[in-house]
């Protein structure tokens, strides 16, 4: 099967998932591409580094720039594994890349067409083109995946046995 170029770099972005999900951190994963290379890598780190910005966008959008050496992500596309939240949406449409793609929706945080649609709202300064949908299948997975691994540990400590997630 020939796999298309979004499919390609969301890949990437799941990989960055899979780092997340190592550090026991909810599974999420971002790359900044430009030129056709990557330039930002993120994965959520919010439990790591004690820090409620440490989202995997937030984390990308800033080694781009840093990469860049400018706040503008002009030319650029964000590969996300779940539709942004509020806060990274924001961002996104600060850092002002041409596209946003991502896997899985997200229909109780989501910023991106499932809650709001900041990224594309004409009140704002900037919108950004969305390609929902790519890699869904793989980028849902590793989250139920995680989150029902959350849910049997509390169900166990519950019921008086150990629990192996610090949730």
């Amino acid at each position: 099967m020939m796999q298309t170029e979004d499919e390609k770099w969301m890949r990437h972005a799941l990989a960055e998932a899979q780092l997340a999900l190592k550090k026991n951190e909810v599974p999420i994963g971002a790359v900044v591409v430009y030129e056709d290379k990557i330039i930002g890598r993120g994965h959520n780190q919010v439990e790591s580094l004690k820090d409620p910005t440490a989202h995997a966008e937030i984390i990308a959008i800033g080694a781009a720039c840093n990469f860049l050496n400018s706040w503008r992500l002009s030319g650029c596309s964000i590969y996300v594994t779940v539709e942004p939240c509020s806060m990274c949406a924001g961002a996104i449409v600060l850092s002002r890349p041409e596209r946003l793609i991502f896997g899985a929706k997200d229909p109780k945080t989501g910023a991106c067409g499932s809650l709001y649609n900041i990224v594309q709202d004409i009140r704002l300064n900037h919108q950004v083109e969305v390609t929902p949908y790519i890699l869904e299948q793989e980028c849902t997975q590793i989250l139920e995946s995680f989150f029902e691994k959350i849910r049997q540990g509390t169900a166990e400590s519950k019921n008086g046995k150990k629990s192996g997630t610090d949730y």
